[in-house]
């Protein structure tokens, strides 16, 4: 069956001028251009724009769903299976803030008493959810299923007071890390110091700590953009310098 622009974007509940903006930035191109100038669109185009939908609700930007539907040995179905798991994972994610946020109601209620506890552990949940979804992959093969495990395990554990406690050491380390930067010197006192709070900062995360681990952290900082850009939106240049800081920290500055 065929669709025109209006058709199709009554279909999927989109407007036409999303479905135009997919045509000029070639991530949704029509079937064809009948003889009235009309977009056209077959089956294939709206089994495609199913799969860039399924990837905008789990967040994807558009620049990355082009790459992926674009790419040459892009599999519809193997797409499918994906989606699923992350749908899946997400499905589990907002039961547990369900069963959080029923729990809080019934203490509230005084029908039951929810430990400091329970009240965060749907949060830290997510917390972990998001950082498997945006680093996991990386991670895993940098530093082994165990100590990711292990890391995800402490995080869990982690007290009211602890969770607290790690919330004003990351404001303390951003600010610090900002003053730092200003001084343009990575082996400066305050930069020094921001590198020992970053410190601070992983061993909330890490089971054991090691100068190794930390200057090959610092340097993935450099060479993920993801991990680059959150950094840059603290101050824009300082990525290179917090891994200068730590690589001097850690006594892992390489001689240039």
């Amino acid at each position: 069956m065929e669709y025109t622009i209006q058709k199709l974007a009554n279909l999927a509940g989109v407007t036409t001028r999303t479905l135009r903006y997919y045509d000029e930035i070639g991530i949704l191109k029509p079937a064809r251009i009948n003889s009235s100038g009309y977009r056209i669109y077959g089956q294939k185009e709206v089994n495609l724009l199913q799969q860039i939908m399924f990837y905008r609700e789990l967040g994807v930007g558009l620049d990355q769903i082009k790459d992926i539907v674009t790419n040459p040995n892009f599999n519809p179905s193997e797409t499918l299976k994906e989606h699923r798991e992350k749908l899946l994972a997400k499905r589990k994610q907002i039961d547990i803030l369900l069963d959080n946020v029923e729990k809080t109601l019934a203490t509230l209620e005084g029908r039951m008493t929810m430990s400091d506890q329970e009240k965060f552990e749907g949060f830290k949940k997510q917390l972990i959810e998001e950082n498997e979804k945006k680093y996991g992959k990386e991670i895993r093969e940098k530093y082994g299923e165990e100590a990711v495990e292990a890391s995800n395990k402490k995080l869990m554990n982690m007290s009211k007071e602890e969770h607290e406690e790690l919330t004003k050491l990351n404001e303390l380390f951003n600010q610090t890390l900002i003053e730092a930067y200003q001084t343009g010197d990575p082996a400066s006192e305050k930069a020094q110091k921001a590198a020992d709070l970053h410190k601070q900062w992983l061993t909330f995360y890490w089971p054991t700590y090691s100068k190794e681990a930390h200057a090959g952290l610092a340097q993935m900082y450099v060479d993920d953009e993801r991990f680059k850009a959150y950094y840059e939106k603290i101050q824009p240049g300082v990525t290179e310098f917090l891994r200068d800081a730590i690589l001097i920290y850690t006594g892992m500055k390489k001689e240039r």
